[in-house]
C-alpha cells in the first residue's frame, strides 16, 4: 500500500477547539532561478474532501490541473493567492518574499480565517493564531489543496513568461536550475525575471 494521503484530522481537531474557519497555506517557487514565488491560502468547509489531493510535487501536471479546477471552482471553497516578483525576492531575500506571499494570500480570504496551518514556516499574521506544520502538504488536506493552487498558479505564470522569453524554455523547467536552463543563461545571459541574487544567475 502507498502512503496515506493528507487528511482532515488537524482541521477537525481545531474545529473541536472552537476554530471553524481554518486555512491551509503553502507556497511554490522558492528554489527556482527565475520567476515569482507564489503562495496560496485555502479554506475548506467542514467535511469537504477532494479525492486525490496530495503534495503538489507528487502529482502529475494533468492531475494537478484537474484538481486545481475542482478545488477552485467549488462554491464553498475560499482561497487566496499571493505573488511576489523576482525583483522583490532580490530586494528582501527568498524567505521574506515567501512570507510576504503567504501574508498576501491570507489577506485575500473572505471570510477571514480563525486559524492558519502553514507548511514549514512560522507565519505571524496579526490576530490569527497559526501552527508551523513540517511536511504539512503531506499531512493536512487544506495545506495540500493550497499547494496545488500555488503550484498551478505559478506554472501558468511561467507559461506566460515562456512566451516572452522563449529562449530559456521556462515552459519545461519553470525557472528551476536544470542543466538546460543553466546552459541558456550561459548563452543568453539573464532576463528581467531572473533572480539576480541567486548563485546560478551570477555569471
Amino acid at each position: 500500500m502507498g502512503k496515506e494521503l493528507p487528511s482532515l484530522r488537524l482541521e477537525e481537531k481545531l474545529r473541536g477547539e472552537g476554530f471553524p474557519n481554518i486555512a491551509g497555506i503553502d507556497e511554490a517557487g522558492r528554489g527556482p532561478l527565475a520567476g515569482p514565488v507564489v503562495a496560496s491560502a485555502c479554506m475548506l468547509p467542514k467535511g469537504l474532501y477532494f479525492d486525490g489531493v496530495n503534495d503538489s510535487k507528487k502529482l502529475t501536471e494533468a492531475k494537478r490541473e484537474a484538481l486545481f479546477e475542482e478545488i477552485t471552482q467549488h462554491p464553498e471553497v475560499v482561497y487566496g493567492v499571493g505573488v511576489i516578483s523576482s525583483d522583490e525576492i532580490d530586494r528582501v531575500n527568498i524567505l521574506q518574499a515567501t512570507i510576504l506571499a503567504m501574508l498576501d494570500a491570507v489577506r485575500a480570504l473572505d471570510p477571514k480565517p480563525d486559524y492558519l496551518l502553514v507548511d514549514g514556516l512560522k507565519l505571524n499574521y496579526p490576530g490569527i493564531p497559526s501552527d508551523k506544520i513540517i511536511k504539512g502538504d503531506q499531512i493536512s488536506h487544506s495545506i495540500a489543496a493550497a499547494s496545488i493552487i500555488a503550484k498551478v498558479t505559478r506554472d501558468r505564470l511561467m507559461q506566460t513568461f515562456h512566451e516572452q522569453y522563449p529562449e530559456y524554455d521556462f515552459l519545461r523547467h519553470k525557472g528551476y536550475g536544470t542543466k538546460s536552463h543553466r546552459e541558456a543563461i550561459k548563452n543568453y545571459g539573464i532576463c528581467p525575471i531572473h533572480r539576480k541574487t541567486f548563485g546560478g544567475c551570477r555569471l
